[in-house]
């Protein structure tokens, strides 16, 4: 055979290609490939695929052979999208782990690691955008595409293949989308906006000295524009920008002044998005320098990363962490050719730290969560590919990015439950994904927090980890002072007035004469927690979900949590007709009520789900807190994730036991935590902060812990209970949920799996039993817990588990049964 031959043959040869489709499927698909495709495809590269008999798909190649399947016909793959892959084999493989981790399937995360258009499929809706460029040179079909969407508002890419009259559209569209022409239906309401901020420059023409003083004498006559310049050029020593409001606070200007000079082009009015949390950014010098305990922190990183692949950072709220984060970032940015990831768990941390970074790295820094419209995600996407960014900030999904030289992984407060996804699957927890990741490039791993998880904090006792503490804050700034309040001793003395004890109220007065701004915090949202019959105990229930209604004062409706239900409040009792329904417990809207009557002219807002879900609900909370227009903040969970506020000095819980009482074994820990991050927010300047805790259990070990900040004692306490019951770092915990709509049907089919289970594991095996909440959305619901101590051959186990659930939900009699996985469920 002469080299001709060889040619053609080779050209000739029948590839086939496993797939990984969008779907939730338990295998991979293998499709064949065309000849005249065979030297177009690459492991990484999405090709278009039919699944099913209509359905058609964007899947991504993970593999190559030229054996054919065995057990069904292969079809063709219809075309390929992408001139180059877009997944690299490194992520491959991290799915991979994922996916044999977390006992999901690769389509599970295939579907939460793209962003929306690198994962298109036949019903995917298309729209064109606001902003698009007229003079773009496009093609015949998208010229007729783009035609078609000024005549209707949107189209799916089935349209699209009948007005083209082509099956193999998605190139054409992948075309229009890096053109920017198009969006994706997701990308129609923008979840997620920056706050934009005013700040003023002196135009180019003024920077002339001949030229500035001419206009010094030609503003003579006008006192309060000179005013204005020359609070400007005093403040443009400082070599940052200067904010609208800054210009207008350091020359006493006025408004009229600042738009005369904007009117007569001298000065430029530009607005750029800020952060809205830190009011300080201008003390954060870019040329810092550590003081000793962040030095010494540093070196001690340093030191342990020559043997070690992860460092826990265990330091006290404010003592400065960030900044011997940016000093590593800085090594790694200077010396090597590498990129970092830095992990943060709520998009509010993100947009605050960001403003502090990029002052250090520029353009070099990208910002990833799944907030971001999908144009923003894409090119960041790309970006991180190309190795354009160097730094990622982001959330939990940041992990998924096709990193290309990582050196180093950040994970800021490591203790957050944010970083476990719950629903739906992958349910992982980005901590330790960011562990692998960090495994798979070789690169470091740091976790930073003031209050680390049990399970860092062990492997760090027990040298898995490096372990490098701080106890000082920064700028020798005192940890907040805290008292404790007694609610039942104060009720018996008639003291409280109604949440707010005496010992609250005095606090209060005092930091509102000194315009001070205060937070409350309240871990229930809404007004009432429940409604109850006095005369036959009937209480309102969600019609899809067993748990009690919440009635919401601002809506006047009972709402379901769980599911979303609302329906009408209850004055009269349905089932006995009596009028004594009364309102039992409290949450933030109740608390936000009381305030107002006790001070009726102090601003007060609230942030919770609630207050939250419109546009730019969120960020126009904090930004009218950090600008000072709000005196009290009442808040859940939320006000204790990040806040950075200069003139914040009191921080009120208005009662602890909500968080101490919860039946579940990370309780305590999780009650320290919160309770120690919420106060953490007090006095973070200057001034010692103060905070006070009112709960019925003064004694409460927890609470005598979080007001000593003896998080050691708090560690000690609970290990030793961990130990005692199994419980993690000393064992691997996996939840299975079983889901019917029939109860009958489930309680058989939870028990059967169950006894199976047992036959196999023994008593590693615990339940059926009931969670919490036994029924939501009409499903309702059994748990099964699989505890295996560390003795245990966990793969071994999870194989075993795999393979029972395969056999249990292919029973004719259990076709019905919704199984659902969560390895480490915490």
């Amino acid at each position: 055979m002469n080299s001709f031959e060889n040619d053609i043959f080779a050209e000739r040869e029948t590839l086939f290609v496993e797939v990984i489709l969008p779907l939730s499927l338990a295998k991979n698909y293998t499709y064949r490939v065309p000849f005249d495709l065979n030297d177009q495809i690459a492991i990484g590269k999405r090709v278009v695929v039919q699944f099913g008999k209509h359905r058609i798909y964007t899947a991504l190649i993970s593999g190559i052979t030229t054996v054919p399947p065995t057990v069904y016909e292969a079809k063709y793959i219809i075309d390929i999208v992408d001139a180059e892959p877009v997944i690299t084999p490194m992520q491959l493989k991290f799915w991979s782990w994922m996916t044999n981790y977390y006992m999901c399937n690769e389509g599970d995360v295939m579907a939460a690691a793209l962003p929306a258009s690198l994962k298109l499929a036949s019903e995917t809706i298309l729209i064109l955008r606001e902003d698009y460029n007229e003079e773009t040179e496009l093609s015949d079909e998208e010229e007729i595409i783009v035609n078609a969407l000024k005549q209707q508002e949107k189209l799916t890419v089935n349209d699209v293949s009948k007005l083209l009259g082509q099956k193999t559209v998605y190139p054409i569209i992948n075309h229009l989308l890096d053109k920017e022409l198009i969006l994706v239906a997701e990308e129609v309401v923008q979840k997620y906006k920056p706050l934009l901020k005013s700040f003023v420059m002196l135009n180019d023409f003024y920077t002339e000295e001949e030229n500035l003083k001419q206009l010094f004498n030609v503003l003579e006559r006008a006192p309060k524009q000179l005013d204005a310049l020359l609070g400007y050029l005093k403040l443009q020593k400082s070599n940052l920008p200067i904010s609208k409001e800054q210009l207008l606070e350091e020359s006493n200007c006025g408004p009229a002044a600042l738009k005369a000079l904007t009117d007569k082009d001298i000065f430029v009015v530009m607005k750029r998005p800020v952060s809205r949390l830190a009011t300080h950014d201008e003390e954060f010098s870019v040329n810092f320098e550590l003081n000793e305990g962040q030095q010494k922190a540093l070196g001690q990183i340093n030191q342990y990363f020559e043997e070690k692949e992860v460092v826990l950072l265990h330091g006290v709220t404010a003592s400065g962490k960030t900044q011997v984060y940016i000093k590593l970032i800085e090594e790694i940015i200077q010396n090597t050719d590498g990129q970092v990831l830095f992990l943060l768990p709520e998009i509010a941390l993100t947009t605050q730290i960001v403003e502090r970074i990029k002052r250090y790295f520029g353009n070099a820094i990208g910002v990833y969560h799944s907030k971001f419209n999908n144009s923003e995600r894409v090119e960041i996407w790309n970006k991180v590919r190309t190795g354009a960014y160097k730094v990622i900030l982001g959330a939990r999904s940041a992990v998924f990015l096709p990193f290309q030289h990582l050196k180093l992984i950040v994970v800021d407060e490591e203790h957050e439950p944010s970083y476990k996804q719950y629903d739906p699957a992958p349910r992982y927890q980005a901590r330790d994904a960011a562990i692998y990741l960090g495994y798979l490039h070789q690169a470091k791993v740091i976790l930073g927090s003031a209050t680390p998880s049990l399970e860092s904090y062990y492997n760090a006792l027990q040298g898995k980890y490096g372990l490098v503490e701080m106890k000082e804050r920064f700028g020798g700034v005192q940890l907040p002072n805290q008292q404790v309040v007694s609610i039942s001793e104060e009720t018996k003395k008639k003291t409280m007035s109604s949440y707010f004890s005496s010992v609250l109220i005095k606090d209060i007065d005092l930091a509102l004469s000194k315009k001070e701004q205060i937070v409350l915090f309240q871990n229930r949202r809404g007004y009432a927690t429940i409604l109850i019959c006095a005369t036959c105990g009937y209480t309102p229930k969600c019609v899809n979900c067993d748990v009690s209604l919440t009635y919401h004062k601002s809506s006047g409706k009972l709402h379901c949590h769980y599911c979303g239900y609302q329906q009408s409040s209850v004055n009269i009792c349905p089932a006995c007709g009596s009028v004594h329904v009364e309102q039992k417990g409290f949450g933030t809207e109740r608390i936000e009520e009381e305030l107002r009557l006790l001070y009726p002219e102090v601003t007060i807002a609230r942030l919770d789900m609630d207050s939250t879900r419109t546009k730019n609900g969120l960020q126009q909370i904090l930004n009218d807190f950090q600008e000072k227009k709000t005196d009290i903040l009442i808040g859940t969970q939320m006000v204790a994730k990040g806040l950075d506020f200069d003139n914040l000095n009191l921080i009120g819980v208005i009662n602890a036991d909500t968080l101490l009482g919860y039946p579940d074994f990370r309780a305590y820990e999780r009650s320290f935590q919160l309770l120690a991050q919420v106060a953490g927010r007090a006095g973070r300047r200057a001034d010692q902060g103060n905070v006070c805790i009112q709960t019925y259990d003064a004694e409460n070990r927890i609470i005598k812990q979080v007001v000593n900040n003896d998080y050691e004692g708090m560690y000690n306490d609970e290990i030793v209970e961990r130990e005692k019951f199994l419980y993690p770092p000393f064992s691997r915990m996996i939840f299975l949920y079983i889901k019917h709509k029939d109860s009958h049907v489930l309680d058989h089919a939870a028990l059967t799996l169950a006894n199976i289970l047992k036959a196999k594991f023994g008593k590693r095996v615990l339940g059926p039993e009931q969670p919490l909440v036994s029924r939501v959305r009409n499903l309702y619901i059994k748990q099964i817990i699989i505890k295996a101590d560390k003795h245990t051959a966990i793969q071994k186990v999870k194989d075993a588990l795999r393979e029972t659930l395969t056999e249990f939900n292919a029973t004719k009699e259990f076709k019905g049964i919704f199984t659902q996985i969560d390895v480490d469920p915490y």
